[in-house]
């Protein structure tokens, strides 16, 4: 395992990258009633997990550069991707660590002082069903990981700030993101949608309110109840209907409030 990482490092060529420009990647899951981040543990030394990041070819449009690192490093093709902020601070990475990271596992000079340069990075945030995720690590990766929100382990650099600002994005912006749609298996309950949206939201929501307003947006195709312990106790089973869907996030028409 150490050779691979090895590897990976002595053909990475920093003159094919943009010098002081990263992308990290916050990707939220939903599971089990749970919102989730996924994380990356760094293939050196210590504990280091990490957001997948990455670094921008000089040929690259920021965007595209953010779609190819989250792939290479998770294996994740993604639905959805918006950034939603920059990252600047001075101080925002410890690189005495990363340093003495890099040359424990004997990378040459050149590539530790690069790395060791000052680095901005742009933050960008992602929603996936995770039942559809097939997840790969990287070579430079020991493990990758979903994580619930409240457990993340400890994060490198300004990347637990990276989360929370990220958190808060969508909280903002939740009437005009694909939350559902993207989180949610292809056939759901009313139920877990309105526990994706308490976990988001970070607070409880009334139960008839929700439904009743949900319902009313006509936005959902209604299947017939599973036969599992009685079709009269069973709930029913809801999907979206896309195109309405979208209609709504184009006419910035909120779901909740």
């Amino acid at each position: 395992m150490q050779e691979k990482t090895k590897n990976s490092l002595i053909h990475f060529d920093v003159n094919n990258f943009v010098s002081g420009q990263s992308v990290d990647c916050v990707i939220f899951g939903f599971e089990n009633g749970e919102l989730k981040i996924l994380a990356l543990k760094w293939k050196v030394p210590g504990e280091f997990w990490a957001l997948p990041g990455g670094f921008v070819f000089k040929d690259e449009d920021l965007d595209k550069a953010a779609i190819r690192v989250l792939k290479e490093r998770t294996g994740i093709d993604i639905p959805f991707l918006e950034q939603f902020k920059t990252f600047g601070k001075v101080d925002r990475r410890d690189n005495d660590i990363l340093v003495k990271n890099l040359k424990s596992i004997e990378v040459n000079k050149k590539m530790v002082d690069w790395f060791g340069n000052r680095f901005i990075s742009t933050g960008y945030l992602s929603l996936v069903d995770i039942r559809k995720c097939s997840l790969t690590a990287d070579l430079s990766s020991e493990a990758i990981e979903w994580f619930n929100l409240e457990d993340l382990p400890d994060l490198i650099y300004d990347h637990k700030e990276m989360v929370k600002t990220a958190l808060k994005y969508v909280q903002n912006q939740i009437n005009y993101l694909p939350i559902g749609l993207n989180l949610l298996p292809e056939k759901f309950t009313m139920k877990e949608l309105q526990m994706l949206y308490e976990s988001i939201l970070g607070r409880k929501l009334d139960r008839g309110n929700f439904q009743r307003k949900m319902l009313k947006l006509e936005i959902f195709i209604r299947h017939e109840k599973q036969l599992e312990g009685g079709a009269h106790k069973a709930p029913y089973l809801y999907s979206f209907d896309k195109e309405k869907y979208q209609e709504l996030l184009d006419k910035a028409i909120g779901f909740v409030s």
